[in-house]
């Protein structure tokens, strides 16, 4: 199994050469020794950022250091949020800084290791410094814990007991936990401060019958409310707003996105809530939809969906007429606490919560996390994928009076005596045979 693990390895390597015009590499190489050796989480991360084709091109050029972490530093001793920002898209780059930070354009072996601390550059824009401490050789913060570990003719791996974080990618990731990577943008046209009176600077006069300073869009764009002002729609003469192909692409979003087939069957075939979601985008809403996944829409049973409109009545409650992305809704939950959005499921409201580091939807019996952020983003219709399907409380009471009056009625009923069964088999037979049974008590 792992020779034939091998030759797949070997085989994509060799493939991703030829399409990147670069030369091919042996199957001894430094790069398939990584790919296959102990080190399978640090190898799932080089593959998941894309960075197969840049080291090869660094293998072929030149002798390289690869500085690996232990499975166990990045399994259970790295911090799950950190984690989680690292595997986010929109932070692959920070990923890719991240790894090739681990990677030393030479050959540093353990006869060639500095006596001194040393500073050497690495395949990122930042050094990476070698040292020793009495008995143990060190490579940034980390300590090398298998020298030469993995030895090859392009290159050697050491492995180390912990994962080396660059300062730059450190700092993203600050920024983007802290508040001022998720505030509130300052709008443009906003009154500015004199900053040797502290009072507002007065704007410029505007002479009469010039055009506006902010474009027409902007007064015609609505804000996060119910009833936002009207729009021209795709029967107007502009075509300023085409809701249909909107919703078409964040529905074929969903579906290459993967894991959100159902929802996606739901909004189509089952229902007509894409038409509708087309014409109100169309007529200048916006909307934010709380997708949830395969595997919680295969947790629905029969009798939550037999009822008629009981799909839409869930998929409307999993709409809200706001325009919210991850950061927004993240914000909101951090600097209030609770926050109630309404949604198309008049009068329910949606309850949000900061939890563990994310949002959570839902009250305290049934609960969905923020799985997926922003999955479809384009400034009308933003969709969140969730891990939960979520009831408005009204909807999970009258299930629960429903069940506690079936029960009543059961207990109420009583179950016919032994005689009782005994005297109708009894009245059957006469009845068979033609027999009087009126002197007998058959009723």
């Amino acid at each position: 199994m792992t020779a034939f693990r091998m030759c797949v390895i070997v085989l994509s390597v060799l493939t991703l050469s030829q399409l990147a015009g670069a030369a091919q590499i042996s199957s001894n190489s430094v790069l398939v020794a990584l790919l296959d050796s102990r080190y399978t989480e640090l190898s799932e991360l080089v593959e998941k950022a894309l960075l197969l084709e840049k080291l090869e091109k660094a293998v072929a050029d030149h002798n390289v250091t690869i500085f690996a972490p232990r499975n166990e530093a990045l399994e259970r001793e790295l911090d799950p949020e950190f984690k989680r920002f690292l595997l986010e898209p929109r932070n692959l780059r920070s990923l890719q800084t991240l790894l090739l930070h681990h990677i030393v354009p030479s050959r540093l072996g353990q006869k060639d290791w500095p006596a001194e601390s040393t500073q050497h550059t690495t395949l990122s824009s930042e050094p990476l410094h070698l040292s020793n401490l009495d008995s143990k050789k060190l490579a940034g913060n980390a300590e090398v814990v298998r020298l030469d570990d993995v030895y090859r003719p392009d290159g050697i791996i050491h492995g180390i007991n912990r994962l080396l974080i660059p300062k730059s990618v450190q700092q993203d990731f600050n920024n983007r936990r802290s508040l001022r990577a998720i505030s509130a943008v300052k709008p443009e046209g906003a009154p500015e401060v004199d900053p040797r009176t502290n009072r507002l600077k007065k704007p410029a006069p505007v002479p009469a019958g010039s055009p506006p300073v902010l474009p027409i869009y902007y007064a015609l764009a609505p804000g996060p409310s119910l009833a936002p002002a009207p729009a021209p729609g795709p029967g107007g003469p502009r075509h300023h707003f085409d809701g249909e192909s909107q919703v078409k692409d964040f529905i074929h979003t969903l579906l290459h996105y993967g894991g959100y087939n159902e929802m996606a069957d739901i909004l189509v075939n089952l229902t007509n809530l894409a038409t509708e979601m087309g014409k109100l985008v169309s007529e200048g809403y916006v909307l934010t939809v709380l997708a949830p996944n395969d595997e919680a829409m295969a947790k629905l049973t029969a009798d939550q969906l037999a009822d008629p409109g009981a799909p839409e009545r869930i998929m409307y409650y999993h709409i809200i007429p706001e325009y919210q992305t991850e950061e927004s809704m993240y914000n909101a939950v951090r600097r209030f606490g609770k926050i109630r959005y309404d949604t198309l499921h008049v009068p329910h409201k949606m309850l949000a919560q900061e939890a563990d580091g994310s949002v959570k939807f839902g009250d305290d019996e049934e609960t969905a996390y923020l799985f997926d952020p922003d999955i479809y983003i384009d400034g009308r219709i933003s969709v969140q994928g969730i891990d939960g399907v979520l009831f408005p409380a009204s909807e999970k009471t009258d299930s629960k009076k429903l069940e506690v009056t079936q029960s009543v009625d059961r207990v109420r009923t009583p179950p016919k005596s032994r005689r009782g069964k005994l005297l109708e088999v009894a009245c059957q037979v006469l009845g068979t045979f033609g027999q009087d049974s009126r002197f007998y008590t058959c009723q």
